[in-house]
């Protein structure tokens, strides 16, 4: 039998490590076509680069918008934040997603079929972990772009859905912020996660598997919070 998504072209953004890595390998075990993207490859928050990129891929199916992060910021007053500070961040992780779904729509309309999945973040949910208002902004507004994608491209076959991970060790950004928490910290933020144990990037994936799958089809609109039975306070 051949493999689910076999034949299929998806494109995973911030392909680069940690989670987007793990998208790219999973939907490939599934038989997708997988072109991986990260910011050293193109400028996802410019409009004319990402129409360059996928004018090249051509035709997408899946699009996995996980590019994101906190642009090399930490948490200070607002009062101490910069425009340039907020459009960095913003741009990092809204602007980089309704650029590349807005490229990729016209394609999946034309077909009938299309799945648009953004990792989105606790933060997005509740509130930020790095204190970043930036970052908890974008990361709500992405699941507000899913919401509302999702009833206007259903009618075209296109489902668009939502995954908020909790905290996962993924990258030095939260290598990072893992080891400032201490020990206490540490073993308080896994006290508070019903699994007791940290996420990993294939944790993520998986929940990408499932929103891409052909059977997903009746499945639109929606945030999964893949956090492992995080109390967040």
């Amino acid at each position: 039998m051949s493999p689910a998504l076999a034949g299929k072209v998806a494109v995973v953004t911030g392909a680069a490590h940690g989670i987007g890595t793990a998208i790219v390998a999973a939907l490939e075990a599934e038989g997708a076509i997988v072109y991986g993207v990260d910011k050293d490859t193109a400028d996802l928050s410019d409009s004319a680069a990402v129409s360059e990129f996928f004018a090249a891929v051509g035709d997408v199916s899946i699009l996995v918008n996980n590019a994101g992060g906190v642009a090399g910021q930490v948490g200070k007053p607002l009062e101490d934040v910069t425009g340039q500070d907020w459009r960095d961040v913003v741009d990092a992780n809204l602007t980089t997603a309704f650029l590349c779904s807005r490229a990729v729509i016209p394609g999946m309309k034309r077909r009938g079929w299309g799945r648009i999945i953004t990792i989105s973040s606790a933060a997005g949910l509740t509130v930020s972990k790095t204190g970043i208002q930036a970052y908890a902004s974008a990361k709500a507004a992405q699941i507000g772009l899913t919401r509302q994608l999702a009833h206007e491209l259903g009618p075209f076959g296109i489902t668009v859905n939502c995954i908020a991970p909790g905290f996962i060790l993924s990258n030095p950004t939260t290598l990072a912020q893992w080891q400032s928490y201490g020990a206490d910290g540490q073993a308080g933020l896994v006290s508070g996660i019903a699994m007791r144990r940290l996420g990993q990037p294939a944790d993520i994936a998986n929940g990408v598997r499932f929103f891409a799958a052909e059977s997903s089809g009746w499945v639109t609109g929606q945030v999964i919070a893949i956090d492992g039975g995080s109390a967040f306070l």
